[in-house]
């Protein structure tokens, strides 16, 4: 066939679009492998993968192994990153057609016909503006519209939230033992001015307990002298 390869999103003969992968002899029908084919055409790697991934279909497992294929092909041969790849072009063509025979009644038998496909899809680097909406859609997507960290740097992280909690339980333990120790000195320091103050009105009693026995014992010689005088 003259012409450029449309199908495999090249305009000039001899152009390569992309890096591909072909998976040849699958046993399915082409018709049945475009219907999944179409879901994946022009989305970026990962995005196909997952559409692939919860495709209920068949041959969805088979296109997803052609597209793992055609992207490892792509770092490894071509030295792509592959966050910056694309489905720019792919397709399903028929391959031969295995006949089989079913008898049937009256000596007569029925064609049976086994069709098998060739898939090939072909990925590309995406352009340098659909580059920066796909990774700006990415860190949208992630929680308050912040890169996810690494796996490192969320451990890393996690350990000095622990160790600054560390440090505040250990401050405010050590205030309170801070506050107990200064709440005994103020006790010990009332129970001294109690004992003091106790001490400093024991003298006083005594004075006041001898001046109440000097009292009675005059009053108890007077009362003598008077029975004196009276004999």
């Amino acid at each position: 066939m003259n012409g450029p390869k449309l199908n495999e999103g090249a305009t000039v003969i001899g152009e390569r679009s992309g890096t591909k992968a072909t998976a040849k002899h699958v046993r399915s029908s082409a018709r049945k492998a475009r219907v999944v084919l179409d879901l994946i055409r022009g989305l970026d790697v990962k995005k196909a993968d997952e559409v692939l991934a919860f495709t209920e279909r068949g041959i969805a497992r088979d296109v997803r192994k052609v597209l793992a294929s055609a992207v490892a092909n792509a770092v490894n041969n071509d030295g792509q990153d592959p966050d910056e790849l694309f489905v720019i072009a792919c397709f399903a063509d028929e391959g031969p057609t295995m006949r089989r025979f079913r008898p049937r009644a009256r000596g007569r038998a029925s064609r049976i016909r086994k069709r098998t496909c060739h898939i090939t899809v072909i990925v590309a680097r995406m352009a340098e503006d659909r580059l920066q909406v796909v990774q700006a859609r990415q860190a949208r997507v992630t929680t308050g519209g912040r890169p996810t960290p690494s796996r490192r740097a969320r451990v890393e992280r996690s350990r000095e939230r622990a160790a600054e909690a560390t440090e505040q339980i250990d401050a405010v333990e050590a205030a309170e033992v801070a506050e107990e120790i200064a709440d005994e000195a103020a006790e010990a320091a009332e129970d001294l001015e109690t004992e003091a103050a106790t001490v400093e009105e024991t003298p006083a009693a005594e004075d006041s307990a001898e001046d109440s026995a000097e009292v009675a014992a005059d009053e108890t010689a007077d009362e003598t002298a008077d029975e004196k005088d009276n004999q």
